[in-house]
């Protein structure tokens, strides 16, 4: 039985039992409503601030998770990356150089995807920069395995070239063995004429007038000329592949401008025209429009003795015959 509250009646001057109404009652039951909803919030609230629900714990876990996932992740790029390097490393310094080929660039290799928008939907979160650098590395890893694809493709067409291109670069003696004399080598060498020491851009090999003269390599003649700057009759092939071979102070021309030849082909007969002193073959290599030393493409027709031999009177400083 629930309390009787009593109130007195000031008209009757009489105590009598209160009678409440509904709507009393009704504004009762809203307050202990709002009180169990006020208390209850404030549990709640300090609950969340103090404790960890079971459903956040697990959500800390699986965040736990995905970090040690991403830092094995970013482990095995970093492995990839390693190995990449080291494929990259002999594409440019040994299957490159077998085929005569330039390196890839650096900058190549390292450009950059995209900018900046391309991470912005990764940026936000509690772990953004965790996940965009782990995004940065993979798409950096694609960029250099896109390059070195197309590398090698690039090696593997040379490849399949290698019989032409190895046909192509000079590798022999322009003068048959046994009738020329290697008698000044590249570098600096004393002019026959000025007597002072001038850049030799070629060697120098003497022969009699009339000696054959070969190409030292297939190509195809780009000049064929009496020339009026020292060289005296002289003939330019292009090999293709970056190579040039020059052949001056010919007596004779064999061939002319345009005219495709294979090596060991006559294009000329030794000669003492333009600024010589004496019959002899001027003979130089360029590599990429570099003039460079002719010795090191004598190695197809000679023996190791005999290319020995070549390289220590090539090294010698002494008067040039042009």
């Amino acid at each position: 039985m629930g309390k009787v509250r009593y109130q007195f009646n000031t008209k009757s001057l009489v105590v009598e039992p209160v009678k409440e109404t509904f709507k009393d009652k009704f504004k009762k039951f809203l307050r202990i409503v709002l009180a169990g909803m006020v208390l209850s919030a404030i549990i709640l609230a300090l609950g969340y601030t103090f404790f960890e629900s079971p459903k956040e714990k697990m959500l800390q876990r699986e965040i736990r998770q995905y970090k040690v996932q991403y830092e094995y992740l970013n482990d095995r790029v970093e492995f990839l990356a390693n190995v990449l390097e080291d494929i990259q490393y002999r594409d440019d310094n040994i299957y490159r150089v077998i085929f005569e080929a330039d390196p890839i660039p650096a900058t190549q290799r390292e450009a950059a995807i995209g900018g900046a928008d391309r991470y912005i939907k990764y940026e936000g979160f509690d772990n953004s920069d965790l996940i965009i650098s782990t995004v940065k590395r993979i798409d950096k890893l694609a960029r250099q395995m896109y390059v070195q694809s197309i590398s090698y493709d690039e090696v593997f067409e040379m490849a399949k070239d290698k019989a032409n291109m190895l046909a192509s670069i000079p590798a022999i003696v322009p003068l048959k063995k046994g009738s020329e004399r290697l008698i000044s080598g590249f570098g600096p060498r004393i002019h026959p004429v000025y007597k002072t020491m001038r850049p030799h851009t070629g060697v120098d090999f003497a022969a009699p007038t009339g000696t054959p003269i070969y190409a030292t390599g297939n190509g195809v003649v780009t000049r064929a000329e009496r020339n009026r700057h020292g060289y005296g009759i002289m003939a330019q092939i292009n090999h293709g592949y970056g190579y040039e071979t020059l052949y001056a102070h010919m007596s004779k021309l064999n061939v002319r401008v345009g005219q495709e030849v294979v090596r060991g082909e006559i294009i000329g007969y030794v000669g003492s025209t333009g600024v010589s002193t004496a019959p002899h073959l001027h003979y130089e290599v360029i590599r990429h429009g570099v003039k460079v030393n002719p010795v090191h493409y004598f190695f197809s027709d000679i023996t190791p003795e005999e290319y020995q031999e070549i390289i220590e009177k090539a090294s010698q400083v002494n008067q040039s015959l042009s």
